[in-house]
């Protein structure tokens, strides 16, 4: 009876865990800040706990719900309330501008020179000559505007006008059609059909991936 209890307190764990985390948004896995950080944290803590409880499990339930119900509550009122956003999330800081070291912001950012340099370095930037201005973000992460000479050189500045490519489209994955797919492009399995004899196969079942272009151009690439 004790071992049937953990099994459904641990999917319950889950179950629970799954839904706040569909709340609080794609946050959690993307760059965090702070408080969003230490939320994750202490939520999974608690799951982890509630998973084992088998005597009063509506206590860390309880504490899942308002941790997840806060954390939710709080990114809505600084989509609405700009001016709170400093306050719970934190602001970005200059460390580097024009050619000047900002101390004083390094130090609201707890950071040394030497790590500082390395995030450059991650950037990958090791002449700080190279830089115009260094940002430390709110998350945690540093972002680099290079100075004019330095940053790639971009169609624009070669007055090329390149045709705007997008984003392509799975239409076979491991040999399965991907109907769905195929259909919000305008497209149906005779089509794939013809495109994939002309290119020597068979059927999809030979094709580990294939991608379609808004140019309807397919690529495929078949396993090893």
């Amino acid at each position: 009876m004790e071992f049937l209890k953990l099994i459904l307190t641990s999917l319950l764990s889950i179950v629970v865990l799954f839904i706040i985390a569909k709340v609080m948004g794609h946050k959690q896995v993307a760059q965090l800040d702070f408080f969003d950080y230490i939320c994750g944290i202490t939520i999974g803590s608690i799951a982890a706990e509630l998973a084992t409880e088998l005597e009063f499990t509506w206590k860390p339930l309880i504490a899942m719900i308002v941790y997840g119900a806060v954390s939710a509550g709080l990114s809505i009122l600084t989509s609405k309330i700009p001016k709170m956003r400093k306050y719970v999330n934190g602001a970005p800081s200059i460390l580097f501008n024009n050619g000047k070291l900002y101390r004083e912001n390094m130090k609201k950012a707890k950071l040394d020179l030497s790590e500082f340099l390395m995030m450059c370095r991650e950037q990958g930037y090791f002449d700080l000559n190279s830089i115009q201005t260094a940002v430390f973000e709110c998350n945690g992460k540093l972002t680099v505007l290079p100075v004019s000479t330095e940053r790639p050189v971009t169609p624009a500045d070669m007055d090329l006008a390149p045709e705007q490519e997008h984003i392509t489209t799975e239409v076979i994955m491991d040999g399965r059609v991907m109907s769905e797919n195929l259909k919000r492009m305008g497209l149906d399995t005779n089509w794939l059909d013809k495109q994939l004899k002309a290119q020597g196969y068979h059927n999809a079942k030979e094709i580990y991936l294939g991608i379609c272009g808004s140019d309807n151009k397919l690529s495929l690439f078949k396993a090893n």
